[in-house]
């Protein structure tokens, strides 16, 4: 067939009525559409009805990416129109399961490839978009080394980024046209991608160290020098490098760690929200986080900073807060503790929690952890209804928020939390539930979502200065 007109082949130009003028086609879209003129309300109605016929979020899923890739404003006008219902689709959970796919369902580029094999291409790619410096407020960029819950997924963690962008468009209303996802493909350790024929990234092993960092600086410096209005959001990092890149290049770039920030603001959110059930501040609170990485311990730094600002001293403020992690509850005889714990380790001797030959898990420190009020895991692990019952027989009424993505990697069904304390607990989950209830006006489960956090630093982000 002949070369379709660049109006028609640009999603961000398609729907049917803007074609037409008193049902008469406009110059080369003649002969190119039905007679029919739909206005965008009908479009949408259309659209909406083929996505809830399909039968799996998964080939919904693929249904709005098509939807996407072919007509733009319908897309997020399908998506707004029906956010609560589709954030789960769009963004986690299901897009973990489509990332896992992503290589062998391949369709279309929608964003930026940047590889760790080739830095000297950084500047041409991002030169190559035609863009100026005052038209791109927003770029996403990941290097997919810890996809959600579900770990490293190497190029195939590009739809992380665009899936975080249709968020910011969708829930805060940035431009789709001033935004660009990125991915830097540094190669990969998961085995299966790298004996996939289908991958399509990088066959290598993770590059780390120098030339993983001077990547890193290439794209900050250029990403910096072509659109210095916008903001560089980081996302899905690994916990070797979020942190000391985000703490690195604050003060010189407008940098943003959705991992660190967005979710620490999200769960301070969270837990305002529960106190004003429960009638308290933060400085009446004890804090256990289960699972103490990067987005976990950056959690623990804004209560933390919430307990300050309602009284406590800063030493007053760590002493009421506990992490745990892979090993148990982080103790400062721990080897090769990462700097963002170590402020919080508790002391292995001389304490009530004093160290013993085993590990001291979730179950023990809920025991010894008196007049808790939030508990926010972050890792899967055992007994989540022992541990819940144990801290709920000592708190008038817990805030406990699952957090972790996909749905399988998740600690506890926020339903299941609710009933494990007699319907006392306020459990607002990461994402895709339903508000629900049992009995009494303190059992609460929210729907709170990603959208949340990304309005506040949506907004947040068009402020001068520095991100953060």
């Amino acid at each position: 067939m002949s070369a379709k007109p660049t109006i028609i082949t640009n999603p961000l130009d398609q729907p049917w009525h803007r074609f037409h003028r008193g049902g008469a086609a406009i110059g080369s879209t003649i002969g190119r559409f039905p007679s029919a003129v739909e206005t965008l309300d009908q479009q949408a109605t259309r659209a909406y009805a083929q996505l809830t016929a399909q039968p799996t979020n998964l080939e919904k899923y693929v249904f709005l990416d098509q939807l996407h890739n072919r007509n733009e404003i319908l897309y997020y006008r399908v998506l707004a129109d029906h956010l609560a219902e589709l954030l789960p689709i769009v963004y986690d959970p299901t897009v973990g399961e489509a990332i896992k796919k992503w290589s062998r369902d391949y369709r279309r580029s929608r964003a930026v490839y940047l590889s760790v094999d080739r830095i000297e291409d950084v500047r041409p790619s991002l030169e190559g978009l035609g863009l100026g410096p005052d038209d791109v407020d927003l770029l996403v960029v990941s290097d997919a080394e810890e996809i959600l819950g579900i770990g490293d997924w190497g190029v195939n963690g590009t739809d992380i980024s665009v899936g975080k962008l249709a968020v910011y468009t969708a829930a805060a209303g940035i431009h789709p046209g001033r935004t660009i996802a990125v991915n830097l493909d540094c190669g990969t350790d998961n085995e299966a991608l790298l004996n996939d024929p289908a991958y399509l990234g990088n066959r290598h092993a993770r590059v780390r160290g120098r030339r993983y960092d001077d990547l890193i600086a290439e794209y900050l410096s250029v990403a910096g020098e072509l659109f210095p209005h916008a903001l560089l959001h980081f996302e899905d990092f690994g916990p070797s490098n979020a942190r000391r890149i985000l703490l690195a290049n604050r003060d010189q770039y407008r940098i943003f760690n959705d991992d660190m920030r967005g979710n620490r603001r999200h769960r301070h959110r969270c837990g305002a929200l529960g106190m004003k059930v429960t009638g308290q501040n933060f400085a009446d609170q004890r804090l256990v986080v289960y699972g103490a990485g990067t987005a976990g311990t950056g959690m623990a730094d804004q209560i933390h900073a919430g307990m300050v600002r309602d009284g406590l001293s800063p030493d007053e403020a760590r002493s009421r807060i506990w992490l745990i992690d892979r090993e148990g509850l982080v103790t400062d005889d721990m080897k090769d503790l990462p700097d963002y714990q170590q402020a919080y380790a508790r002391p292995a001797s001389g304490s009530r929690l004093e160290a013993r030959a085993w590990r001291i898990g979730l179950l023990e420190t809920v025991r010894r952890v008196h007049r808790f009020s939030s508990v926010p895991p972050q890792t899967t692990g055992p007994s989540p209804g022992r541990s819940s019952r144990e801290m709920s027989s000592g708190v008038e009424a817990p805030i406990v928020p699952p957090l972790s993505n996909p749905t399988e990697r998740i600690e506890a069904m926020p339903a299941d939390v609710i009933t494990w304390s007699d319907g006392r607990r306020w459990s607002p989950p990461a994402s895709r539930w339903s508000p629900s209830s049992t009995r009494g006006p303190r059992s609460r489960s929210g729907r709170a979502t990603t959208r949340c956090s990304t309005r506040v630093w949506a907004w947040g982000s068009s402020f001068p200065g520095r991100a953060g």
